[in-house]
């Protein structure tokens, strides 16, 4: 059985919350209404990437059931998708840049803090202290966000712990393109899975963003690939090719922890 999955991306309206809730519901709208089982979308889309709404009252842990989530919980159940959202949160006396999953049923989550911050996000944000998988229609998906995933190790602990594809929560400024391009589809040929990459685009508060979301397959090659311009990125998860293509090309099982001593010859 395969998975329609959508990476999503438009712009964030800087500070909020409303707005970006009901931006995001009507994506994730428009994605079920083309089959997507899954839908993931850009990092910090829900509070707008930027260091003002970054450092201003965020969205607490305790109230993500609460009535300002309620037009993407209502997508998702209408839609009968999982939808994989990011947001800053404030947890208890600290924040993270985390991940929302919010279920058809109505369940929402927060189970993926952001491990590798970047830039002024270490100025507002504790990293994460674990990894975190999600299972949609009995396929296992890592959980990432932008900078997380220019670590190999990152998506290799996610692949190793079960996983066949692996989604990544991105916003890339510009003159990015290049690191971008690279890094997501060698996640993909380097551990045998598919790679789901939501970028932000537009302008966010005084920055820019450069979108790019995409679909790599499990060599890395994209199924499905955005500009800069806001849109839906759509393809389709086939676990039996990642059994296939692991089984041609089984660097994950041949990796080496340690390869010994170094010599200078």
């Amino acid at each position: 059985m395969t998975l329609l999955v959508a990476a999503a991306q438009a712009a964030s309206l800087d500070g909020d919350l409303p707005g970006n809730v009901a931006r995001a519901a009507e994506l994730v709208e428009l994605a079920a209404s083309q089959g997507a089982r899954l839908v993931v979308l850009p990092e910090a889309f829900l509070t707008g990437y930027s260091e003002a709404s970054f450092a201003a009252d965020l969205p607490h842990e305790d109230s993500l059931g609460e009535p300002w989530s309620a037009p993407l919980r209502q997508a998702a159940a209408d839609g009968d998708c999982v939808v994989v959202v990011s947001t800053p949160l404030q947890r208890a006396t600290v924040k993270t840049l985390s991940l929302l999953v919010i279920r058809p049923s109505g369940e929402v989550s927060a189970p993926y803090d952001k491990q590798h911050l970047s830039g002024y996000e270490r100025d507002h944000f504790l990293p994460g202290d674990h990894g975190a998988s999600i299972t949609v229609d009995g396929i296992e998906l890592g959980l990432s966000i932008c900078y997380d995933g220019c670590f190999p190790e990152h998506a290799r602990a996610a692949a190793e712990d079960g996983a066949i594809g692996y989604l990544n929560s991105a916003a890339y400024f510009p003159g990015g393109e290049h690191r971008r391009d690279v890094y997501y589809p060698a996640r993909a040929v380097e551990n045998g899975m598919y790679v789901v990459f939501s970028g932000l685009t537009g302008r966010c508060g005084p920055s820019e963003f450069i979108g790019g979301s995409a679909v790599y397959d499990p060599e890395g090659r994209p199924l499905s690939r955005l500009g800069a311009d806001p849109g839906i990125a759509f393809a389709e998860i086939d676990p039996e090719l990642v059994h296939e293509t692991r089984s041609q090309h089984p660097m994950l099982v041949e990796h080496r922890d340690t390869l010994g001593p170094r010599v200078r010859a």
